[in-house]
């Protein structure tokens, strides 16, 4: 195609004119015929593997399909070598996809040990990733921040680790000591000594036990100060309430899981826990500092108790009846009046008294008292234990018939709320009547009370 059009031009040139002048301008029109010549090659040639269409691939992208076509699992590989853009595509998506990956074994909980055990192992990895839940999550148009491994791990042990229920029981029972020790600063005397008694809703419905507890203080001789030194502890939020609308020291004692609001009979129910419970409260009064006296509340008060205590005397209890000894171990105690001076001597007895609860299990705390006195108080807690005498501190079971010494009368040996509210009742309107002939100067000498009753004789 180049040869006819140079034969052409030299044929024309030799025609005209001289023949130097005709060869250099040959020889430039060849020159650049050839190199349009070579710009129209290289231009088809592109447009070869480019594409003649917009739509059609390119050359690289045919070949690598044939290849993997041919090869199965090839084409990936090959278009990746082939193309050096879509190779660095694909390696961005391998990170991600293994990151993913990562995340998702980590999180199993193996504390991101995981994946160093799968590069350890190799038929293991398989049959771990087998065993191992698949986590699938939903696909969304809106990317989301991934959060750190770590930052999870660190949210899922706070969530399991802080339980908010114990927490809060944590923090009542914090509150709870506090309330104690505010109660019993206020309510002490100058010697750090409290009167103490325990209700429940039963014992402090309008017209029970408390009512007649309270009112007998009135009607005693030099006992109307008394109340002002009384801690009344309640056993259910209605007994709480109750006590906070009749006396200012009052002081909710929480037990979770137990109910002690209604009648606690003897041995039945929650009478064996509520009186063990009791027994640690008095403990603790103990450990804070503060000595106490404590009476059950169908207990009436006549006189005041403390001058007529044994002198000396770390532990002191009343006795359903008394041999005559007040250190005999053939005392038959009853725990419902109760007086521990506090010392270390007196929390080493109440930690020996609880312990032993063990060796007698079924047994109330009265029963372990008096079998832990019968054994033999350890010399090396040295604490010694008193009874009293039922002539001044006197019950239902044994009682002085001299109005003139008693100091108290409980309602003990007696079975059922009304039978000891009928007979406890009987007893107060004798001592009033006791009380208005001192007053008017009649003798009351042989003045005593009504027996039988329904329990007392």
């Amino acid at each position: 195609m180049i040869r006819p059009q140079a034969g052409l031009l030299l044929r024309s040139l030799g025609a005209g004119g001289a023949r130097p002048a005709a060869m250099r301008s040959a020889t430039s029109l060849l020159l650049g015929a050839a190199l349009a010549t070579a710009f129209f090659l290289l231009y088809t040639s592109l447009c070869r593997d480019i594409g003649d269409s917009p739509g059609s691939p390119p050359r690289w992208e045919q070949r690598a399909r044939e290849a993997g076509a041919a090869g199965g699992g090839g084409g990936g590989q090959g278009a990746s070598l082939l193309n050096p853009r879509k190779q660095q595509q694909d390696a961005a998506s391998k990170e991600q996809e293994e990151g993913r990956k990562e995340v998702v074994t980590r999180g199993d909980g193996d504390g991101g040990h995981g994946a160093r055990k799968d590069q350890g192992k190799g038929s293991d990895t398989t049959d771990n990733k087998q065993r191992q839940p698949q986590i699938v999550m939903p696909g969304t148009s809106t990317p989301t921040k991934q959060i750190p491994l770590r930052s999870k791990v660190n949210v899922t042990l706070t969530l399991h680790s802080v339980y908010p229920h114990e927490q809060q029981q944590r923090q009542q029972e914090q509150q709870s000591q506090d309330d104690l020790a505010d109660l019993l600063r206020r309510a002490a005397t100058a010697d750090k000594t409290v009167l103490m008694t325990a209700i429940n809703e039963a014992w402090a419905a309008p017209g029970s036990f408390l009512d007649l507890f309270l009112e007998s203080f009135r009607h005693g001789e030099g006992t109307a100060d008394l109340p002002r030194h009384l801690l009344i502890v309640a056993m259910d939020g209605k007994a709480f309430r109750r006590c906070l609308a009749v006396h200012p020291f009052c002081y909710w004692f929480r037990v979770a899981g137990m109910d002690f609001a209604g009648e606690q009979k003897y041995m039945k129910g929650d009478y064996l826990e509520m009186m063990w419970r009791r027994n640690r409260l008095q403990q603790r009064v103990l450990e804070l500092g503060y000595s106490f006296l404590f009476t059950d509340v169908d207990i009436l008060w006549f006189r005041p108790p403390f001058p007529r205590l044994p002198a000396g005397a770390q532990v002191v209890m009343s006795s359903d009846f008394f041999v005559g000894d007040p250190s005999s171990p053939g005392n038959y105690p009853n725990g419902g009046l109760l007086y521990v001076r506090s010392s270390p001597a007196a929390v080493a007895f109440y930690e020996h008294w609880q312990a032993s609860r063990a060796r007698f299990p079924g047994k109330h705390e009265q029963y372990v008292f008096d079998m832990i006195v019968k054994e033999g108080v350890p010399a090396s807690i040295g604490a010694a234990v008193r009874f009293l005498d039922t002539a001044v501190f006197g019950g239902f079971c044994q009682h002085g018939k001299d109005l003139g010494r008693v100091a108290t009368m409980h309602a003990n040996c007696c079975v059922g709320l009304e039978n000891k509210l009928f007979d406890l009742r009987n007893v107060l309107q004798d001592w009033k009547a006791y009380r208005a002939r001192v007053a008017a100067g009649d003798d009351a000498r042989g003045f005593s009370w009504r027996v039988p009753g329904r329990c007392i004789h």
